[in-house]
């Protein structure tokens, strides 16, 4: 029975349908909830807790300073070659953190992705939210170096690490909602992240020096572009820029043209956020179904 009086349904949202990653904006209080979640349960049950923040880059970073810095003597070449190493490695840490979680975030709340309506895009950006949370402990070490050294912190340097910070959170979350959308459905999707995390290592200037690339592409400065307007070679450069640059008698040298690949590397970041974002919402359609 009606009563044929109208009703006004303009304040409601039509179910399965949304703007996007536009929709966080008015769920803040939910990825506040997720990003609680995922901070609160890291290190759930674990002895050392919130030190593993600070155990595992530094024997990471311990790793790589006894190969290339001791037994390859990189060290003789780049002054105050610790800082120049780790500002490097907490680059790449960053992105390889924030983009496996992305990746695995639709997959790991599988439980209210099935039973409850929510922007999906919610999860990954959650997931990237912690990874910066998890970097934080190793920007402090990395700054407590830096001042013991004598780093004093420039407009420019902050400018720079800033740049990098977003240039990196940008493309991550692209690349994470690209292949977490895929991953609902291809669980072999996780074996190509796995690759690009590995690449993302030893294709940006973190274990040797970027003039080592120009040297070895001689000939060949188209590959040598390539190599350097990718977005996270971009934000290493751009941390070296801000922090070891600054404990060096010398001035660090950079690639010629570079104001031009850090404009590469941002429109690269938004484009793959615009694809990833696209094609996300392209197997959302399905995710209840294929998990």
């Amino acid at each position: 029975m009606t009563t044929g009086i109208p009703v006004d349904i303009s304040a409601f949202d039509t179910p399965g349908r949304g703007r996007g990653i536009f929709d966080i904006f008015g769920r803040r209080y939910l990825l506040q909830l997720l990003v609680r979640k995922g901070t609160a349960t890291r290190y759930r049950n674990s002895v050392l807790g919130w030190v593993w923040s600070y155990v595992k880059p530094g024997a990471q970073f311990l790793i790589y300073y006894l190969v290339m810095g001791i037994i390859l003597q990189f060290h003789r070449d780049v002054p105050n070659f610790a800082i120049y190493l780790f500002a490097g490695v907490v680059v790449v840490n960053l992105f390889n953190e924030a983009f496996g979680n992305a990746t695995n975030a639709i997959v790991d709340n599988r439980a209210l992705v099935k039973k409850i309506y929510l922007p999906r895009e919610l999860f990954p950006v959650a997931a990237i939210i912690g990874a910066f949370v998890h970097f934080l402990p190793q920007l402090l070490i990395l700054l407590a170096v830096c001042l013991i050294v004598g780093w004093a912190p420039s407009m420019l340097a902050l400018g720079g690490v800033l740049l990098g910070v977003l240039i990196v959170l940008m493309f991550a979350l692209g690349m994470g909602l690209f292949f977490s959308g895929i991953n609902v459905r291809f669980r072999d999707a996780q074996n190509f992240v796995d690759l690009i995390k590995m690449f993302s290592t030893w294709t940006s200037p973190v274990l040797y020096t970027w003039t080592l690339v120009a040297d070895a592409l001689q000939g060949h400065q188209w590959l040598f572009y390539i190599y350097m307007c990718n977005p996270i070679t971009v934000a290493v450069e751009l941390f070296h820029l801000g922090f070891w640059d600054a404990t060096v008698d010398i001035t660090h040298g950079l690639p010629a043209h570079f104001n031009l690949m850090i404009i590469v590397a941002l429109i690269i970041s938004a484009a793959s956020l615009v694809i990833g974002q696209l094609t996300f919402r392209r197997f959302e359609r399905t995710f209840a179904q294929d998990l």
